[in-house]
């Protein structure tokens, strides 16, 4: 009996489980995926998006995606599955689904706001002062190309705050390479730091740090010209 019952038990959950992972715990059976319409998909997927379901909602987009290609349902799909990636904390995955949209669809109205969103997913890469740079230089290049590009529309203010916020990180990884210089007596390194800092980044709140940091150069002899 007792060999007989173990097997069974674990087909019984096997099929629980796969009952589970059909459903997607509030997502789509295989008939609703089968039957439903491009509009009424759009429909489930914008109401999973809204209650946060973004995994069960980047599902059903893809399906629209991959049943109704050339459905104007599958243009939201696009930008909707790259939404919910954003907000799953999936930011390289939500970057390409960015710029696919963008370089898919140039002219179309959402392009401003996908430019907004790519620079956003490159912001929230941001790491802290001592490490990679890159998300903060790429963010700052995407708001400004909104800027440039779209420089009336609804992300303008956001945009230049993010902006903002992304040159005073830089000053501080700048002041955090100037520091460790210091430390290590490396002193023409700190000195081009801060000189690069204060260059680029004058109204920032390291710049009064990186002035005293010119005080004390100045003070051991690695005084700055002009």
């Amino acid at each position: 009996m007792t060999k007989t019952y173990k097997p069974m038990a674990a087909r019984i959950l096997s099929i629980l489980l796969t009952l589970f992972l059909i459903s997607g715990c509030g997502g789509l059976s295989l008939k609703d995926r089968d039957e439903m319409s491009a509009e009424e998909l759009a429909k489930r997927g914008l109401e999973q998006f809204d209650k946060g379901k973004y995994f069960l909602a980047v599902e059903t987009f893809d399906i629209i995606k991959e049943r109704f290609p050339f459905s104007r349902f599958s243009l939201l799909a696009e930008l909707k599955s790259a939404d919910s990636k954003f907000y799953m904390g999936d930011y390289g995955e939500a970057l390409e689904l960015y710029k696919s949209f963008e370089t898919n669809h140039p002219t179309n109205e959402a392009v401003p706001y996908v430019i907004f969103q790519i620079g956003r997913s490159h912001y929230r890469t941001m790491d802290t002062i001592d490490r990679d740079t890159t998300g903060a230089h790429q963010s700052i290049q995407a708001f400004s190309r909104l800027l440039r590009t779209f420089p009336d529309s609804p992300y303008t203010a956001e945009a230049r705050a993010l902006i903002q916020k992304a040159n005073h990180f830089l000053a501080e990884h700048e002041l955090y390479v100037a520091n460790f210089y210091m430390r290590t007596d490396k002193f023409d390194q700190a000195r081009g730091r801060v000189e690069y800092l204060l260059n680029n980044f004058p109204d920032s709140p390291a710049a009064a740090k990186a002035e005293e940091i010119v005080e004390e150069l100045e003070e051991s002899g690695y005084g700055f010209d002009g």
